[in-house]
């Protein structure tokens, strides 16, 4: 068979796609799959205003919808009041266009069964979260043809591989599916594809398709406009390429205006919907960008870093330098680095919530140009093994931190690399560990140390606390005589009945120089609520002889809990 090991691999990955579908589904607990909330929310949200609802700017549905599905995330952010009082949406509406097929498939499986035709029951969900998948392999297998027209056989089927098994990829086509960046990947693709189309045998659909695909892509995300140097930048690798480029576009001027033209018919739904709502053809949806002065802790940080927490993107940008003089040389350069430079340059740089840099995932495909340049290269070369070695093992950890992600232990918007660094590979974090997400102070072995016992406070008397909205509840208060090098560690039992999510176990450490506090939350990734929980952390006393300590609950709203037991333990360096 003539490429096997490239079908094949899309044919595993597929699989792999959809095993991670299922199992994130609960289908087995009988819990309903919710995955058209918070922004995804604000990209779905056209479909069941216009089609059941029929009520695109009151939205008088929204309230009720949410307190049954829980939508918004609290509040609704996903549209603006105008001053009008009439409501218009935050998030364009690309995505929606390409969702309306599944819309229409789920809504026709909820009329003609039990399930509520609402827009946001079972089948709807389950309909969008499939039709994602079904987009995404469809672009899998359409990005094999156009490699293979480049790449060895071998080269492809890695790249693929690992473009998909060792990067946020499967977060966010096979888990947070209703997403933009699961809509938006296969349109990079079929621009590429229709890109080559033209360039071989210059046609009127392949101009048309190119305008109609940019402008879908526009009105998804505005910043995907970039996508038009694909193939503006197409075939310019030199100057004698460049020169039959421009020579091929006069010839064919005429293909020019047929792709701006449906260019035009691509973003003239969201123009329509603004002119309705608004009164005005365009609409600013708030969205800002500091381009002389980017986050670069997008690429390197432990925040969300996209180099840090899919590492395998680092040949991406490596390829860049292997792709010669192929055509699409100059548009992939150019469009990578503008890309980059947009994404980290958005004001939200930690993009709200994030496993590694969520908002380059729909580019994917134009970056595994350069990728499967790089990987074509090294199986020329004595270090292939080597990469397979890397490539595996970078599929392990990607596969590992996607369960720790949605298991809430990598968070998806406070990481830092001292947390980073206890949870890589853990498979058992501790509270101590926890706490770091909050405190940079933690004593590394405990045995280089005294435990002070005669200082030590304790409580072992449960005691129900009902009280927050900003006022501290008092756990209790120790007067300590300590040495200029002394640490303390703070334990707890907390069982949370009411105000886990917006409460913190503080301790302050006040001093005649100062007050020095620490808090810990208590909401995280191995406390439930309603449960007894477990809680500690470190902290480095000041460099006073005399000191007051405050071990405090703080609440910024209710706070409704039993406190099982706590202490305060003393350490001094031996």
């Amino acid at each position: 068979m003539k490429s096997r090991y490239s079908l094949l691999a899309c044919i595993l990955v597929g699989i792999v796609l959809i095993t991670y579908r299922v199992s994130y589904t609960d289908i087995a607990s009988g819990d309903p799959l919710k995955i058209t909330t918070w922004d995804a929310f604000g990209y779905y949200m056209y479909l069941p205003s216009s089609v059941i609802y029929d009520d695109m700017t009151e939205l008088e549905w929204v309230d009720e919808m949410d307190s049954t599905y829980q939508l918004t995330g609290g509040q609704m952010y996903q549209a603006h009041q105008q001053d009008n009082g009439k409501y218009v949406f935050k998030y364009l509406g690309g995505v929606s266009l390409m969702q309306a097929p599944f819309f229409f498939l789920g809504h026709t499986i909820a009329v003609s069964s039990n399930y509520k035709a609402n827009g946001f029951s079972p089948p709807y969900q389950y309909s969008i979260a499939f039709g994602a998948l079904f987009y995404c392999i469809f672009a899998l297998f359409l990005m094999r043809n156009i490699l293979l027209r480049f790449y060895s056989d071998h080269a492809v089927a890695l790249s693929i591989l690992l473009m998909v098994l060792a990067t946020n990829l499967i977060q966010y086509i096979s888990i947070d599916s209703a997403q933009s960046h699961a809509f938006i990947f296969p349109l990079y693709a079929i621009v590429l594809y229709v890109t080559i189309k033209w360039h071989e045998s210059p046609k009127f659909k392949w101009a048309a398709l190119i305008g109609l695909i940019i402008g879908l892509a526009t009105i998804s995300r505005p910043t995907e406009l970039i996508m038009l140097f694909i193939p503006l930048l197409w075939d310019t690798q030199t100057k004698e390429s460049r020169k039959a480029k421009w020579q091929l576009v006069r010839q064919y001027r005429s293909h020019v205006i047929v792709a701006m033209l449906f260019g035009i018919i691509g973003i003239a739904p969201q123009l329509i919907y603004w002119k309705l709502t608004t009164g005005s053809f365009v609409y600013d949806v708030g969205s800002k960008w500091f381009f002389a002065n980017p986050w670069f802790r997008v690429l390197f940080g432990f925040t969300n870093g996209w180099f840090i927490y899919t590492p395998i993107t680092i040949f991406f940008i490596l390829g860049i330098f292997y792709m010669k003089k192929l055509p699409f040389r100059r548009s992939v350069i150019v469009f990578c680095l503008l890309n980059i430079w947009i994404v980290i340059a958005w004001s939200d740089w930690r993009y709200g919530a994030t496993f590694s840099t969520r908002a380059l995932v729909q580019s994917y495909p134009i970056f595994l140009l350069p990728f499967t340049a790089f990987i074509d290269d090294i199986l020329k070369s004595k270090w292939k093994y080597i990469f397979f070695g890397i490539g595996a093992y970078l599929i392990f950890v990607n596969w590992f931190q996607i369960g720790q992600y949605n298991s809430g232990i990598i968070h998806y918007r406070d990481m830092n690399a001292q947390y980073y660094s206890k949870v890589y590979l853990n498979s058992s974090t501790t509270p101590l560990e926890m706490s770091l997400l909050d405190t940079d102070e933690f004593i590394e072995n405990e045995t280089e140390f005294h435990e002070i016992k005669e200082s030590m406070m304790l409580s072992r008397t449960p005691k129900k606390f009902i009280g927050g909205w900003g006022n501290p509840i008092v756990l209790g208060t120790h007067i300590l005589e300590a040495n200029p090098k002394d640490w303390i560690r703070v334990d707890a039992e907390i069982k949370v009945n009411e105000g886990i999510g917006s409460s913190n176990l503080s301790c302050a450490v006040r001093s005649k120089s100062g007050t020095k506090k620490t808090k810990i939350r208590l909401h995280n990734a191995i406390s439930k609520a309603k449960k007894m929980n477990t809680y500690s952390f470190y902290m480095k006393l000041p460099k006073q002889r005399h000191l007051t300590l405050d071990l405090n609950i703080e609440s910024k709203f209710k706070f409704d809990g039993t406190v099982e037991s706590w202490s305060i333990t003393l350490f001094r360096k031996k």
